[in-house]
């Protein structure tokens, strides 16, 4: 997975970039619809793969000159009406320097909207002033009723995001994954959007993928609610050629350290992570939990399933005191949960994750891989639902979560002692403890109920790893034979 530079994205996304009113082109409306968008994906598969050029101003809006420019508030699309949704643009920079055509959408007809630099308000000699008229948009983002902030944006590839329910943004989703963990990524981009009214917390955007491999059509019907932003996203993909490793429903996040790894950070701040755990809701009812960690070297994870009912990357730890970051706040990024909208068959859903030293790297990705391969000329159709949510666990109803997990030394040479928090497990219950290791072997483990601290019950596994790789411990906690916690998996030394 190629690194993303977090910095910019966040200048990006959230700088205050003010916009202006109906910004419609003096164009002739053209007839839209679903099945007409369907039909010029499938088409492009049948033309030769043309990559964007990068406008030659681009370069020079770096991030300084990102955050000095501001959309003026008098030319954002719609927020016409109290409480209404307001469209603001983004323009061209070092990190998105390929326009996009966006459109506008009225029964049944679209109307594409025309670039203008005086949108913008910069200073002198700023980069973004400097672009011209013939630049055109990187992206978009919705803004709340207030105007106090986005929640929802469009910027870069394929990428997209949104906050959670406290305004905090985080990771990012984005359309889909080609060759991510075998080191030749490809990153299709969405090359023209069509924004149609909906309500006034909604909106339905369709967009047109385009890539080396994959051509495809993209609706996102869009609504903001009293626990975040919620996604139904359909697509119809093309393949132009084989594809080693498609992702489906693939999302992106940052896991520099945490407590169990704080040795690989070289900041003040006790953590520092957009999310810390890969959460699998598999179709019988298991729920996996596999901690994120920031490996030395890639990793690849893989999860076998057939119809899992979903899975996310979830920021779980949620107490402020664990980061100590009154900046960013991230203890307040929200979680992402995708939910298949009917079967996926069988499948696998990866975890890739390479090294980082930065906050402004994104090292992390999950997605879906299907078992049969994509083949140029078979349509692809998927349908999911996306919750961008502070929930702790979408998953997990009824069952015993991981709540921590701490790594040390055991009290022999070369053992490692991972130690494992479980909530809630009620009083009265006497779990057994389930393991099962891979590439290691167990020294010992006990379980028992942390005194004082009601429903937290601890785990305590010392391992000896074998060979240079890191062991995958696996762990349940148990009783009268079903299980009562999720499912542990956890790369010991990775």
């Amino acid at each position: 997975m190629t690194p993303i530079d977090r910095r910019a994205m966040i200048a990006a996304t959230g700088a205050a970039l003010l916009l202006p009113l109906p910004l419609r082109a003096q164009t002739r409306p053209e007839p839209f619809s679903w099945d007409r968008l369907v039909a010029t994906a499938s088409r492009l598969t049948r033309t030769p793969f043309r990559e964007a050029a990068a406008h030659p101003g681009a370069a020079r809006v770096d991030y300084d000159a990102l955050h000095a420019a501001r959309f003026r508030e008098e030319r954002t699309l719609w927020g016409d009406l109290p409480g209404d949704t307001g469209i603001r643009f983004f323009p061209l920079s070092a990190t998105a320097p390929q326009s996009v055509t966006i459109a506008i959408v009225e029964d049944g007809q679209s109307r594409p909207l025309r670039y203008d630099p005086a949108m913008f308000d910069a200073p002198a000699g700023n980069a973004v002033a400097a672009l011209g008229s013939d630049a055109g948009f990187a992206g978009f983002r919705v803004m709340n009723a207030a105007r106090d902030g986005d929640w929802l944006s469009f910027l870069g590839a394929s990428y997209f995001r949104a906050p959670g329910p406290q305004k905090q943004f985080g990771l990012s989703a984005r359309a889909i994954a080609i060759n991510t963990s075998l080191g030749r990524e490809e990153f299709p981009r969405f090359t023209h959007f069509w924004l149609e009214r909906t309500g006034a917390n909604s909106l339905t955007v369709h967009a047109l993928l385009d890539g080396a491999s994959i051509t495809g059509a993209f609706r996102f019907e869009n609504s903001l609610g009293p626990q975040g932003v919620r996604q139904d996203v359909t697509a119809a993909l093309f393949p132009r050629r084989a594809i080693a490793e498609l992702g489906l429903m693939p999302m992106t996040s940052m896991f520099w350290y945490d407590q169990a790894n704080r040795g690989r950070g070289t900041d003040w701040r006790p953590e520092i992570h957009d999310s810390d755990l890969l959460s699998i809701a598999g179709a019988d009812g298991t729920v996996h939990a596999r901690p994120l960690v920031n490996p030395s070297t890639p990793l690849v994870s893989a999860f076998a399933e057939r119809d899992p009912r979903g899975f996310g990357l979830l920021q779980r730890d949620r107490d402020f005191d664990h980061y100590q970051d009154d900046g960013v706040f991230y203890d307040r990024r929200p979680s992402l949960w995708a939910a298949p909208a009917s079967g996926l068959g069988a499948g696998e859903v990866r975890l890739y994750a390479f090294p980082t030293d930065s906050e402004y790297t994104d090292n992390i990705a999950a997605y879906w891989t299907p078992a049969r391969p994509p083949a140029p000329g078979r349509r692809i159709d998927v349908a999911y639902r996306l919750d961008w949510s502070a929930a702790r666990a979408p998953a997990s109803d009824g069952l015993a979560m991981v709540d921590n997990v701490w790594l040390g030394r055991g009290q022999e040479p070369a053992i490692d002692r991972i130690v494992v928090d479980f909530t809630p497990v009620p009083a009265d219950t006497k779990p057994q403890l389930w393991t099962d290791i891979g590439q290691g072997t167990l020294v010992k483990a006990a379980g028992y109920p942390v005194l004082g601290i009601d429903g937290r019950y601890r785990a305590v596994i010392d391992l000896r790893r074998s060979g240079t790789g890191p062991a995958d411990l696996r762990m349940q906690l148990r009783a009268d034979g079903r299980a009562i916690s999720e499912y542990l998996h956890y790369p010991v030394g990775a």
